[in-house]
């Protein structure tokens, strides 16, 4: 089962922060536009998955466990990603500032993933400390990532939703 290729939650974050990492560093490569709009499109998918399953799932899991402000700051950093992947899903590579969100919204993740796989302090460290059943958790994450990417292959997945951050238009 699929289940078993990681230990447990924090190995399946892991590896999710690993393939987008690659997908950004394909990015980067990529000269051609329908590669560029295909590479952006996987980052976008995987990033709403994966903030997705962290806020249903993991970070309410140790809400009271680890510092609050830990927690605090990743929704609010969750949800300035969110609205750069809302904005280039609906963009194209010919349309001013694309490439440049695309590296933005890269740095913003390599900030949150250093904060969240930073040793001793960060919040993993702090999640392995807890009494939480990580694998039990895996299990749930698992379920619930395997029933988002069948919906992202059948219908597409609805625009992030900032939880954090309200949006205030002029």
């Amino acid at each position: 089962m699929t289940e078993a290729m990681f230990t447990d939650a924090i190995a399946l974050l892991k590896a999710d922060h690993r393939k987008v990492e690659q997908l950004f560093a394909a990015f980067e490569k990529a000269r051609d536009d329908n590669r560029k709009q295909q590479l952006a499109g996987e980052i976008c998918t995987e990033l709403k998955i994966h903030t997705l399953i962290e806020e249903e799932i993991f970070y309410p899991a140790f809400r009271g466990k680890i510092e609050d402000d830990t927690l605090d700051e990743a929704y609010v950093e969750h949800d300035g990603a969110k609205l750069l992947v809302n904005d280039i899903e609906a963009a194209s590579p010919s349309d001013n500032f694309y490439d440049a969100k695309i590296t933005v919204l890269s740095e913003e993740i390599k900030h949150h993933v250093h904060e969240e796989e930073m040793p001793s302090e960060g919040m993993f460290a702090q999640c392995r400390k807890t009494d939480v059943d990580l694998v039990a958790l895996r299990d749930a994450m698992m379920a619930r990532k395997q029933d988002l990417l069948e919906k992202s292959k059948q219908d597409g997945l609805p625009p992030a939703k900032p939880v954090a951050v309200k949006l205030a238009l002029a």
